[in-house]
């Protein structure tokens, strides 16, 4: 049995989650999908990991580990998934929790003292998706709900990306002011999964800050950037099979 901590994306909602989260619960996993305090001028990214940790410690039952399994059942795991800005919250969540794994997907990779705000320019991403839109005339757009679900969930079925919209919350700026502030990458496995049809970030952009971030190679499979909606049993399929061997 694995607990999967997700770490969700900005703006958004434990609720996007939970359709993957069906998924892993027939598979017999559990998962802590919390909300994180993205309304709150106030909470940074400190606060994020606050959060994310309490929920996680409270749905188990334990200090720094998921529940023991009932015997015969072999050892709990305990994987941290993140997507998007989650990518900046999770490291420190899983360095806290002594995760078996982290999971990225779809997520930003900071630097030590790196911010939200300078991750864009540091870490390539607007230069590829500068390249992207004179190649290919894609342009991520976010001015109007029409140009959102063209942008980040545009293989959703119509109602449940309007429902998606409607959960949407609004996304203070502080996490993106406060550098990231871990000295190094957490001593835990990580994987890398890409949405290949992601028009927010591009595909090609995500294989090579991984590769120079992390050192290794993504991996990737079909669905935009909300593709925890839109495929929920492949996704939550990856995430199992991430939750395999650890090293």
């Amino acid at each position: 049995m694995t607990t999967f901590v997700v770490v969700h994306g900005a703006g958004g909602s434990g609720w996007e989650w939970h359709r993957v989260a069906r998924e892993l619960h027939g598979r017999g996993h559990d998962v802590v999908a919390p909300d994180l305090p993205c309304e709150d001028e106030t909470a940074g990214l400190a606060e994020y990991a606050d959060a994310v940790v309490a929920a996680a410690r409270a749905a188990t039952a334990a200090a720094t580990a998921p529940a023991r399994p009932s015997p015969g059942e072999g050892p709990a795991l305990l994987v941290v998934v993140a997507h998007s800005l989650g990518g900046f919250t999770a490291p420190q969540v899983a360095e806290r929790l002594g995760a078996d794994r982290l999971v990225l997907v779809a997520g930003m990779v900071p630097l030590p003292g790196e911010t939200g705000g300078q991750w864009w320019e540091t870490s390539g991403y607007q230069r590829a998706a500068r390249e992207r839109a004179d190649r290919e005339g894609v342009v991520a757009r976010m001015d109007t709900d029409e140009e959102v679900v063209a942008t980040f969930m545009h293989d959703l079925d119509p109602a449940l990306a309007e429902e998606a919209l409607r959960r949407g919350r609004d996304q203070a700026g502080r996490p993106m002011s406060d550098p990231w502030p871990l000295t190094a990458w957490p001593d835990v496995p990580t994987s890398y999964l890409i949405f290949g049809d992601d028009r927010f970030f591009p595909p090609e952009f995500l294989r090579r800050m991984v590769r120079e971030r992390l050192g290794i190679d993504a991996d990737e499979m079909p669905g935009s950037h909300a593709a925890y909606l839109s495929r929920p049993a492949d996704l939550a399929e990856r995430l199992v099979a991430y939750a395999g061997p650890t090293t």
